[in-house]
């Protein structure tokens, strides 16, 4: 199985309270420590989510108190590491083509073949850069196709041979081997080429997350692995098989398409102390100040409903996405309407669940059983951890359950290789046009 953690938070949104939890967000020494332990485990990649926006109301229940940007903290990990693959998060709605190809061109130079981007379009943060940028779902989709179609083409437009250094001539690179690429779409017009030769693995590692129609059809056009998030095992196995369906009908190769679900494990030495653990961390929440979080998930105003109602299905609407995506919305919709969890049940929920993900609870042993009938029931091809305490649920991954699953088998002891693609099993995609 595949292992990535996601790093760049002290955990859910009242863990910070717990004694021992760092309070600390933005420590390099953390970090530092972090990437350290992820290599001793060999796990494929440290992954740092983003958002680009802080809603004031949220800042005092703990859930959004500032983030690092992604490729800034990475660039800093890949000084302390050598093996790790380091994935970021950029959007296709607040970025432009050819920085990010830039950016991500210079953390796979710096670390040797270690980068993946995340791919997302952003429901948020409109108003930091102005309003036309948040265009309806299908539109932001629309201009992630072209978004990614140029950064693919500013990676390729060096190919490998175009260095040769030649002192003796006089002659650093060809000519002819580094050409524009003159992209003229909707969107963007990019004329090329990029001014920093083609990245080791060829071209980053592309991720993505999405659970609608337009995002499974990016992702299978596109990703190279993908992340998603959902509790229930019937739903996941159905999203596996239409994912390789789907990567098989593009002329891909399905088994070159990695698919990771979320997981935020609540992980104690014991099975009643993980139970115990995760009581704690629902009661440290402070459920009124965390209604917003909710609401931007939701995309609804919760305003007259007290903490013990339940959510009118009227505001529940099926073709909503929300504020946080449409894998997040489809999940807390369900727990809502479904299974009829009162605002503050969903906001327990919410507390030992990190971005709605799989929560199991339970001893490394128990977690290493459940880790193991996921896969084999082919629900995913492996696993993206968020742990929801740190650093001690980090740890406890890293020397409890990973030592667990690779004693069965499931898990390596040795990376394959120095990059990220040897990692996943990708092979090094050749130029575009070469």
């Amino acid at each position: 199985m595949h292992v990535v953690i996601m790093i760049g938070s002290m955990g859910t949104a009242g863990a910070w309270r717990r004694s021992g939890n760092w309070l600390n967000q933005f420590s390099f020494e953390n970090y530092a420590q972090l990437g350290r332990w992820a290599e001793s485990g060999k796990v494929d990649a440290l992954f740092v989510a983003d958002t680009v926006e802080l809603a004031p109301s949220q800042v005092s229940s703990g859930g959004a108190v500032g983030k690092l940007e992604p490729l800034t903290l990475l660039s800093a990990i890949s000084a302390v590491t050598q093996n790790v693959g380091l994935i970021g998060t950029a959007s296709t709605t607040f970025t432009e083509p050819y920085n990010v190809a830039r950016q991500f061109a210079s953390l796979d130079h710096l670390s040797k073949g270690r980068s993946g981007w995340n791919i997302v379009t952003s429901v948020g943060g409109g108003r930091n850069f102005g309003p036309e940028r948040l265009a309806d779902h299908e539109q932001r989709y629309a201009r992630a196709e072209e978004h990614v179609q140029i950064v693919k083409g500013l990676w390729d437009s060096w190919r490998d041979d175009a260095i040769v250094a030649d002192r003796n001539a006089g002659v650093y690179a060809k000519a002819d081997a580094i050409r524009p690429i003159r992209f003229r779409g909707q969107h963007f017009q990019v004329e090329g080429p990029l001014n920093l030769p083609r990245p080791p693995q060829g071209r980053p590692v592309l991720v993505q997350a999405g659970a609608s129609e337009a995002g499974r059809q990016f992702a299978a056009a596109h990703a190279e692995v993908i992340f998603i998030s959902n509790q229930n095992l019937e739903f996941l196995q159905q999203f596996y098989a239409d994912m390789k369906r789907r990567v098989g009908q593009r002329g891909r190769d399905p088994n070159h398409v990695k698919i990771l679900m979320g997981v935020s494990p609540i992980i104690a030495p014991t099975e009643g102390e993980s139970i115990a653990l995760r009581d704690e961390l629902a009661d440290l929440v402070n459920y009124s100040a965390a209604i917003p979080s909710l609401e931007v998930t939701l995309g609804v105003s919760l305003s007259g409903l007290g903490l013990d109602s339940h959510i009118p299905p009227e505001l529940l609407q099926s073709d909503s996405v929300g504020g946080m995506g449409q894998g997040q919305y489809d999940n807390y919709r369900k727990l809502a309407l479904e299974e009829k969890l009162t605002i503050r049940e969903l906001l327990r929920v919410r507390a030992t669940s990190r971005a709605g993900h799989w929560t199991p609870v339970g001893s490394p042993e128990q977690l290493a059983d459940q880790l193991e009938a996921r896969i084999k029931a082919r629900a995913c091809d492996g696993f993206v951890f968020n742990p929801p305490y740190m650093p001690q649920g980090f740890e406890l991954l890293i020397n409890g359950v990973l030592p667990i699953l690779r004693r069965r088998g499931l898990f390596r002891s040795e990376y394959d290789g120095p990059t990220l693609r040897d990692h996943f099993g990708l092979t090094r995609p050749p130029a575009l046009g070469a």
